[in-house]
């Protein structure tokens, strides 16, 4: 009972790693809930500017600007049907986003995963 001094070191060196990853994969789940937040707001604005009658460039920049806190790129946006857009029928918005994980295990285990979100609005 004399050596006890090392024990709770010992004890602490096995935990801690089980401590970092729990905190990485909580700042994962948080930048994965925002990145999903951002391109499901971008597309519901880009499906509103579609819905009175905004031509693709625009929808596309509109859903670029709304998501500028993930960098999304005009390309990440999809816009169903294309071109002019008649009365009463109904737009889709497709956005996609690739994102990574930061927590190594996590991210060697499933690599990058792709959010995607759609929106239908009828064009007014």
């Amino acid at each position: 009972m004399k050596s006890e001094k090392g024990q709770s070191m010992v004890e602490f060196a096995l935990v801690i790693p089980i401590l970092i990853l729990l905190l990485f994969a909580i700042l994962d789940f948080g930048r994965v809930f925002h990145a999903y937040l951002a391109i499901d707001h971008a597309g519901r604005e880009a499906a509103r500017a579609a819905s009175i009658g905004q031509d693709d460039s625009t929808i596309r920049s509109t859903a670029v600007l709304k998501a500028s806190s993930i960098s999304l790129a005009e390309t990440q946006v999809a816009i169903s049907p294309g071109g002019v857009k008649s009365s009463g029928s109904q737009v889709t918005i497709t956005i996609t986003y690739p994102i990574s994980f930061l927590t190594p295990v996590i991210s060697n285990i499933t690599g990058p995963i792709t959010l995607t979100n759609s929106t239908v609005m009828r064009v007014e």
